[in-house]
């Protein structure tokens, strides 16, 4: 409130002195306000009404006084001696005193100090809104860390979970603060960083923030990029700030979230490298490696591209500790869910278990993003808890995307969806070393008209031949049973023949599983890490080789085509029912399908 009086108040003044300023300029001076003509002056000069005569040469003007008092005015645009001589000459033998000629306030106000009074107070306000938005014209060189206090942060390890093992390692971070002599005596160093890598949404930036919650230390906390501006010299200069701000409150931990953003590789890129990004960089090298080693400063910083950042940043004395935050297995996707669910009200059916079974490759992001989608969709249908019917449909809108109830299909085509679908479900439940059918839907998701979903019994990390030939002939078992039921194939299978495709090459040309060109690798590749995006391939072999990697890729494909269409001609019948089920139902549960799939026994595919 004081603020804002004070500003209006401003205001008013800068108006004052205006209508000041005006009145100075037109407010009457004295004397006659009407001005005659020269004649009839020196007519009235004549007749004795004026005794003396003032001229005016700031204002070209003259005025006749009678007893001290101006009777009349009038104008003229010449010297003294001319208006003598003029006078003499008409006869009239007055005195003249001459006005001096003093400061005109009114025009200097009005002309020079209004203007700048106003010009000053202009970019006064514009550069206080400008600091009033945050862009902090007059702080460019100052450091955008924010200080997190002793009690602001109330996340703690107990809120983390999933990552146990990135856990225990930053927890003797919080050890190294509080009680550093413990390492000293046995000639510990404390690392001057930890460097928090892994895929997006898997928890980096909530580990650094139970931290500063269990660490009961300052906490400054920035983004790579709130360093660099487009003004030269203000990263480096912010990182100095930063840096200095962190000695005079040590021990404290300075976290730098989305480092590769000033951490890329020096001189890498089209072009070259950025001189303002790599000032940047040189600078938070320079200071982490001048540490004194009685400071107890610890850098953080989290990124998912540590492949592009720069060597220098990554040795010893500066991120001493690299730690994989990954992405969680399926007990740790079960401890995510139940700390999301904590504040969640929970029906008596919902199993988290087996939640986390069904989504693999889930990071910490996404499973906290499920929870939330089922707890919209509780609401929306009026419920006071969360069943497991919301969580399922939760889980298959992260997955696919939300029903899309309003597209109208014909019947055929619900025919040949609900054939394709079931061609999926029916191989796999045939085959040994394919994941179990856990739900089988053809309501449109997405782009998707329906879809097969699996539920893994473990995580894996390893794969066989076995466990890749079975799970190519359940990606092409929706073809195959679109052809026998049918005759005819269609658009359907396009992503499915896409992923088998993509499957098969990469077993022969990086697993090796090719009996005819043996256990090799073909191709470099430079990939994304973590995130599993080729850039590039640097072609290592013939021509010869390359027709042969086809042939191979080919032979892999028919021969799952062909355990597909055995299985599905085999039980074309209970193709047949699974269809119906299906058209009949639109959805099948795994108990539904259990039944259906009752006296069915997987056999292994014959060679």
């Amino acid at each position: 409130m004081k603020t804002k009086w004070w500003h209006n108040g401003f205001v008013y003044l800068i108006l004052l002195v205006a209508i000041l300023t005006l009145v100075l300029v037109f407010l009457p001076r004295g004397g006659p306000e009407n001005v005659a003509s020269i004649d009839e002056f020196i007519t009235q000069a004549k007749q004795g009404q004026i005794d003396t005569i003032q001229q005016d040469p700031s204002h070209n003007s003259v005025i006749g006084l009678k007893d001290g008092q101006a009777v009349i005015k009038t104008g003229f645009d010449g010297s003294t001696i001319e208006l003598r001589n003029y006078f003499k000459d008409e006869g009239v033998n007055l005195p003249i005193d001459v006005k001096p000629s003093g400061t005109d306030w009114g025009m200097i106000a009005l002309q020079i100090i209004l203007p700048m009074v106003l010009l000053g107070a202009l970019f006064y306000f514009l550069f206080r809104s400008a600091r009033g938005a945050g862009t902090q014209a007059f702080n460019f060189g100052k450091s955008r860390a924010r200080l997190s206090s002793d009690n602001k942060s109330t996340v703690t390890f107990a809120d983390v979970a999933g990552v146990e093992e990135a856990k225990e390692e930053v927890q003797e971070v919080v050890e190294f603060l509080k009680s550093p002599q413990k390492f000293r005596t046995l000639g510990g160093r404390i690392p001057r960083g930890v460097l928090l890598v892994g895929p997006p949404g898997t928890g980096k930036t909530l580990l650094a923030k139970a931290i500063a919650g269990e660490a009961k230390a300052p906490f400054y906390s920035i983004s790579g990029s709130e360093f660099v501006e487009m003004f030269v010299g203000v990263g480096a200069a912010r990182v100095r700030d930063l840096f200095e701000q962190a000695k005079r409150n040590a021990p404290c931990i300075v976290f730098m979230d989305e480092i590769d953003a000033v951490g890329r590789h020096r001189g890498a890129g089209l072009g070259g490298g950025h001189d303002e990004r790599e000032q940047t960089l040189n600078q938070i090298l320079a200071e982490m490696d001048g540490f004194d080693t009685n400071t107890n400063i610890i850098v953080l910083a989290a990124t998912n591209r540590p492949d592009i950042l720069d060597p220098a940043l990554l040795r010893p004395g500066r991120f001493d500790r690299h730690i994989i935050v990954d992405l969680p297995d399926v007990n740790g996707r079960k401890a995510i869910l139940e700390v999301h669910a904590k504040a969640k009200p929970l029906a008596k059916d919902v199993n988290l278990e087996t939640i986390a079974k069904e989504t693999p490759g889930f990071s910490g992001a996404d499973l906290a993003n499920l929870l939330n989608e089922a707890a919209i969709l509780a609401a929306r249908h009026n419920r006071k808890d969360i069943s497991s019917k919301e969580l399922e449909e939760a889980t298959d809108r992260v997955i696919a995307g939300p029903e899309k109830k309003s597209r109208v299909i014909s019947q055929r085509e619900k025919e040949i969806i609900a054939h394709h679908e079931s061609g999926h479900a029916l191989t796999a439940k045939m085959l040994p070393n394919a994941d179990p059918v856990h739900k089988v839907s053809i309501i449109a998701r997405g782009a998707i008209g329906g879809w097969t979903r699996f539920l893994p019994t473990e995580d894996r990390y390893l794969w066989t031949r076995s466990q890749f030939d079975d799970r190519l002939a359940v990606m092409l078992g929706g073809r195959t049973a679109e052809e026998i039921s049918f005759g005819e194939i269609t658009t359907g299978a396009q992503n499915d023949l896409a992923e088998a495709t993509k499957l098969a090459r990469r077993m022969v040309t990086e697993y090796g599983m090719s009996d005819k060109l043996g256990p090799r690798t073909f191709g470099q590749r430079q990939e994304l890490v973590f995130l599993g995006r080729e850039i590039s391939e640097q072609r290592d072999y013939s021509d010869k080789i390359a027709q042969e990697i086809d042939e191979e890729v080919h032979n892999i494909i028919q021969h799952a085509y062909n355990t597909a269409k055995k299985i599905l001609t085999k039980n074309k019948a209970k193709l047949k029912e699974i269809a119906e089920q299906l058209i009949a139902h639109e959805t099948l549960e795994e108990e539904e399908l259990n039944k259906l799939f009752e006296g069915l026994r997987p056999q292994p595919a014959s060679s």
